[in-house]
């Protein structure tokens, strides 16, 4: 009579889900060869059998911290946002699917390694498994996943597509004219500048005789968990995976450790072509010869109604954009097959030598990379993947699509890119800053590398990791950290002077701005350029430089632009008194509107709150919040932390910045600790949601759980999916 009723009510969850009798059993099976430990923090310890079965764990557990986020990435990169969203997302949609192609992914599945099989198929299966067992997850709209997803997104980055210059825009006005304009909010530019820093210490220059890795991502937040995964195949990674893929992006094994910071290296480029209409078809000139044009029949679908394009290409790739009348044509490489064999491979390297042997398939387009290992060896990679070109071109403009003269000749190989490996100076910094200053006098040379390959500009956060590393020469965990969280704001130290400057040669007592900002003046004379909770001259600072130019916040520059720290000097050393004094006058007013006074504590309205679960959080000033002292990485602050008001908010909250962070010491063991926005779990009811919000605010480290012996001790709950 049981076996009656199970297979009575089976047809309708198989219905529901699609999934078979056949799936299920082999679920069931591999969920025994798994077993997830729950740490006191809610971190997943993830032992599998097989590399397969860590993954079908993993996968399985991050549904279970936060499903909804898992399934977000894959309809945006499946390129089907609007089927959830509306109209106002076709554009995204269609400029993703112009260079991510879901059957070149089916493809690089189907001739996959067996090994990669195994893993891609256990992606699939851990989801799965979770949505067969938890009826009340209703997804969005992915109700099976395949094993051919990951294949859409090799490479685990926040910003793991480009495109040059090109913009979604530019998509909607060459193939969407008729599309009404999506009103899109501009971040503010402290917000664009996000990026990462990452540290390396040579055995000369720690307390242990060690190397030392510090890991600082600064991404939105709740964009990654932390998580752990051991398998008898050799496998032992910790750290930071991003929402539904089946890598450690970024973390440390037994031997080694990588941290990714992101890059400006040229890695797609812009093609004007010639085109010629023949019996209304396009050809386009190449070579003083005509080629045809290609098409394609993209289909995009929102909640309402599905539209047809006909996407066109050059040999360059897709046209993605008319200027000057010209059809522009992207030539990029935003997924490959290299780039996930090479994701996954080196969470299991062995030390230098096999990291360097892993980076040699140069599939990694959007990072540079920060390395350290056991026997202390530390090194840098500026990049990864990089075409070779003629460095007579600048490569950050459109170029002339219609000669061979333009084209990539191959890739550099690893030793030709910008590089440091076990550099005198004994440190390595970059903090998405020029690879020129990454290590002080071992630095590479400039000079000696094409502009392509490091249009990168110096930024505040590499001028301050550089004072702090040079300085130290007794690392620690603790004093890595400690560096890592200075609190100085670089960018203060230029601007602050010349507004001083200004007002005293400028404002005289009968002066209209001479008194409301007499005081203001006093405070920013005293200040130490630190910022704290208690400091009126950080919310007095920040308020100002806010209104000052956009230019002196860019951090992300192209070949021949000045940087970040030359246009402040530049505009320090030019701007007008009235430029510099009426934005003070102004940012006093409107503290005066928002919080009621302009001397109010930095710490009183920079706040840290997370009150719902939702992929788009919710911000309210009547709920509780944490102070927080740290600031946008724009003004040189290492701990970035970025906030801005909201509607209806006159309080200040953090939307990005620092996100998961780790300290790890490669010694005899792995000493490690880390820190994680919010919580592990995206469920508001769940106690790991917010239990490190306090500790996130103060920047108080938890020790990690690398060896099952301290995973038992600290074990909360443990379980085989599916229990």
């Amino acid at each position: 009579m049981k076996k009656f009723f199970f297979l009575l009510l089976l047809p309708v969850q198989l219905t529901a889900q699609h999934f078979t009798a056949a799936d299920i059993t082999r679920w069931q099976a591999q969920a025994q060869q798994v077993t997830i430990i729950r740490d006191n923090f809610g971190v997943p310890h993830i032992y599998g059998k097989t590399d397969a079965d860590a993954v079908f764990g993993l996968l399985y557990a991050q549904c279970e911290d936060d499903f909804k986020r898992v399934e977000l990435n894959y309809i945006e990169k499946l390129g089907r946002m609007a089927e959830v969203k509306g109209d106002a997302a076709l554009q995204s949609d269609l400029y993703i699917k112009l260079i991510i192609d879901s059957a070149e992914a089916v493809a690089d599945y189907k001739r996959s390694p067996d090994w990669l099989k195994k893993l891609l198929n256990a992606y699939a299966d851990g989801i799965n498994y979770y949505l067969y067992k938890h009826a009340e997850t209703k997804p969005v709209l992915l109700h099976q996943f395949k094993p051919w997803y990951p294949l859409l997104w090799t490479d685990g980055s926040i910003g793991a597509i480009s495109t040059s210059d090109i913009t979604e825009q530019d998509v909607k006005k060459l193939y969407l004219p008729n599309m009404p304009d999506v009103a899109i909010a501009a971040k503010p530019e402290e917000e664009r500048t996000t990026g990462s820093n990452g540290f390396a210490v040579g055995p000369a220059k720690t307390k242990n005789s060690t190397a030392i890795l510090y890991i600082n991502p600064h991404v939105t937040f709740y964009f990654r968990p932390e998580v752990h995964m051991v398998s008898e195949e050799g496998l032992n990674v910790y750290g930071a995976v991003t929402w539904g893929q089946f890598f450690i992006y970024q973390g440390f094994n037994e031997y080694c450790g990588w941290m990714h910071t992101s890059s400006n290296v040229d890695v797609a480029d812009m093609y004007a072509e010639k085109i010629t209409f023949k019996n209304n078809r396009p050809f386009y000139e190449y070579n003083k010869m005509l080629k045809p044009v290609s098409s394609k029949k993209i289909n995009i679908t929102s909640n309402s109604s599905t539209q047809t394009v006909t996407a066109y290409f050059t040999q360059h790739g897709p046209v993605m954009a008319k200027r000057n009348e010209q059809w522009i044509s992207v030539k990029s490489y935003n997924r490959s097959l290299n780039s996930l064999i090479q994701s996954w491979q080196r969470t299991k390297a062995k030390g230098f030598a096999d990291f360097k042997t892993i980076m040699e398939l140069r599939g990694n387009t959007s990072n540079n990379t920060v390395f350290a290992d056991h026997r202390g060896h530390i090194a840098y990679w500026h990049g990864n993947f990089v075409p070779k070109r003629d460095k007579n071109i600048n490569w950050s403009k459109v170029v002339d699509g219609s000669t061979s003269a333009t084209e990539w000749k191959g890739l550099h190989s690893l030793d030709e890119i910008v590089h440091v490996y076990d550099p005198k100076s004994n440190y390595i910094q970059n903090c998405n800053s020029t690879p020129y200053t990454c290590s002080d006098s071992s630095s590479p040379e400039k000079q000696n590398y094409p502009a392509y390959m490091a249009p990168d500009g110096e930024n505040f956060r590499g001028i301050n990791a550089v004072r702090i590393l040079r300085n130290e020469n007794n690392f620690t965990l603790e004093k890595i950290i400690a560096a890592g969280y200075d609190t100085k704001l670089t960018a203060f130290e230029v601007l602050v002077p010349a507004l001083l400057n200004a007002y005293q040669k400028n404002v005289s007592p009968s002066d209209s701005l001479y008194l409301p900002l007499m005081l203001p003046i006093s405070i920013l004379k005293k200040w130490d350029y630190r910022c704290a909770e208690n400091s009126i001259a950080t919310t007095i600072a920040i308020e100002w430089a806010q209104k000052l130019s956009n230019a002196i916040q860019k951090v992300y520059i192209q070949d021949g632009e000045a940087d970040q720290v030359q246009k402040t000097k530049q505009f320090a050393t030019t701007a007008t008194a009235n430029e510099l004094l009426l934005p003070l006058y102004d940012a006093i007013n409107d503290m005066n509107n928002k919080y009621g006074s302009w001397q109010t504590k930095w710490g009183d309205v920079n706040r840290f709150q997370r009150i719902s679960g939702s992929v788009n959080q919710q911000y309210n000033d009547d709920s509780a919040s944490l102070p927080v002292a740290f600031a946008s990485s724009a003004w040189g602050m290492l701990p970035a932390y970025n906030s801005r008001n909201y509607a209806g908010t006159a309080k200040r909250y953090g939307v990005s910045g620092n996100s998961f962070i780790c300290a790890v010491e490669f010694g005899s063991k792995i000493k490690a600790r880390s820190l994680l926005a919010g919580g592990q779990s995206g469920d508001i009811n769940s106690k790991h949601f917010f239990d490190q919000g306090l500790m996130y605010s103060k920047g108080e480290f938890k020790d990690v759980l690398f060896y099952k012996e301290e995973v038992l001790q600290h074990a909360q709950k443990t379980y085989h999916p599916g229990d």
